[in-house]
């Protein structure tokens, strides 16, 4: 481990919710849960305000809805999010070669490898500087942790939420760590942490008190000698730059097996759409599925299958899952769920020219019309003849999601509230707006669309006509 605190990490604070409500004015201060709405949906990010009601990220939506009720509650717009993440990074990238991306909103940076610090006071000058650059071009705030290794880089930066910094200074690692649970270290979820209980270490002080021989017979050679060399502080892990991925996998470990077959399969498909979320966020696509499943006796199991082609589409990878689901028993309790994607490519021309090829089959599949044919009364699959076409055409049911863009050719630029009954309530504001009147449309309404989201920094006031505040 390094004498100096340059390893940093950064946290975006509550970053979907955050985006949330930096780019929505009605909505800062208040409790915004962003996820799934539907049935089987679970939380993706809880705002601050959210959290106070007991909300936090992968619950159930609607245990979510029953602690607040009063919350917005939004679809995520991954690309928003991903454009954001794409400004943070390169600020990052700005501070040295050595940036280890963990997901949109998190990274490690090795500052010496910039050589933009080398000791206590320069590694906070540069993170100070840091957090402030990231506000002015994103307009929200981030978390930084400073240690001399990635673990208490990591422990800082949580320590440091929200929109905060925190240095771990060489020297009082062990100090700071003995007080803490056992769960603060890398690799202790759920099961380890039980294991541990059962022996009487509740605390990191506690591990480093067992000894390493204790340690390995409770865990085995590599997982104990590795958790009693992080309890002692040392942690040795580099910071890696982005390489070529192999795979990509998201996976949970759950506090209490799970047994209703309808919440395993509902947890399968929230990871299968963070595992898109990943694919997309690294550049790449993927042939082949695999699906990981520890069950209650702890053995576990895997499961894949290969697509014809690479995808990066979630309802592929959700269906593929779904399928390699089905073939694993459950019956006896779940701790474990995984979902991944291998055999990675870059998206290439190939993969775009296959979809639209794809999609123009698909498309003059649902044009095709039966017609009787004059002559003998028979019916036949013949294309649209739009000279013919005379009678009118029902329009087809727009849908609206909830937090998504629009735009009204009277009152500009705003954002869905909610949709239901043939209506579509829109809130008409814009990131740098004041809060926005609200007013509602049918859902076929010819002078509503869809819109792309507006920057949140250096935005227009408005898009159109200005929208008026609400009384």
């Amino acid at each position: 481990m390094r004498s100096a605190p340059t390893i940093l990490h950064l946290d975006m604070d509550a970053f979907y919710a955050s985006a949330e409500q930096a780019a929505k004015p009605s909505l800062r201060g208040k409790a915004v849960v962003v996820g799934g709405l539907g049935p089987r949906g679970v939380v993706a990010t809880a705002s601050y305000e959210a959290r106070k009601f007991g909300v936090h990220s992968a619950m159930p939506m609607g245990q979510a809805r029953r602690l607040a009720p009063n919350a917005a509650y939004l679809v995520p717009r991954f690309g928003l999010y991903r454009e954001i993440s794409e400004q943070v990074m390169g600020l990052l990238r700005e501070l040295s070669p050595l940036v280890e991306p963990l997901s949109l909103d998190e990274a490690f940076v090795d500052l010496e490898a910039g050589g933009v610090a080398d000791s206590a006071e320069s590694a906070r000058a540069v993170g100070e500087r840091l957090r402030a650059d990231i506000r002015a071009v994103t307009g929200l705030s981030g978390s930084v942790g400073l240690a001399a290794s990635k673990m208490l880089a990591k422990i800082a930066s949580e320590e440091a939420k929200p929109d905060g910094l925190r240095l771990i200074a060489p020297g009082t690692e062990r100090a700071l760590l003995g007080p803490m649970s056992v769960r603060t270290l890398p690799g202790v979820g759920p099961a380890t942490g039980d294991h541990l209980r059962r022996a009487g270490i509740l605390t990191v002080a506690e591990i480093a008190e067992a000894g390493e021989d204790e340690l390995v017979r409770l865990l085995g050679k590599a997982h104990g000698g590795s958790l009693y060399a992080m309890a002692l502080a040392r942690d040795e892990r580099p910071v890696v730059a982005e390489r070529e991925s192999k795979s990509v996998s998201v996976e949970d470990t759950y506090d209490v097996d799970i047994h209703d077959r309808v919440r395993v399969r509902a947890e399968v498909a929230r990871l299968a759409e963070r595992c898109v979320q990943r694919l997309r966020a690294s550049g790449h696509s993927g042939r082949t599925i695999v699906l990981k499943v520890r069950r209650f006796d702890f053995s576990t199991l895997t499961r894949s299958e290969t697509l014809r082609g690479p995808t990066d589409d979630p309802g592929v990878v959700q269906e593929a899952a779904a399928r390699l689901l089905e073939a694993v028993d459950t019956t006896g309790g779940v701790r474990l769920l995984g979902v991944g994607v291998t055999g990675l490519t870059d998206y290439t021309q190939e993969d775009l020219f296959a979809q639209a090829q794809a999609e123009a089959q698909t498309a003059s599949a649902a044009v095709v019309s039966l017609v009787k044919d004059e002559d003998d009364g028979s019916a036949q699959a013949v294309g649209p003849e739009p000279e013919r076409a005379e009678e009118p055409v029902a329009p087809a049911q727009r849908r609206w999601t909830a937090g998504h863009d629009v735009r009204h050719a009277e009152y500009g630029h705003g954002w869905v509230q909610g949709s239901g009954l043939g209506r579509v309530t829109v809130r008409f504001e814009t990131p740098l707006s004041e809060p926005g009147r609200v007013k509602t449309f049918r859902t076929d309404d010819p002078q509503l669309e869809p819109a792309e989201p507006l920057p949140l920094v250096g935005a227009p006031a408005t898009d159109g006509p200005a929208p008026r505040a609400s009384g």
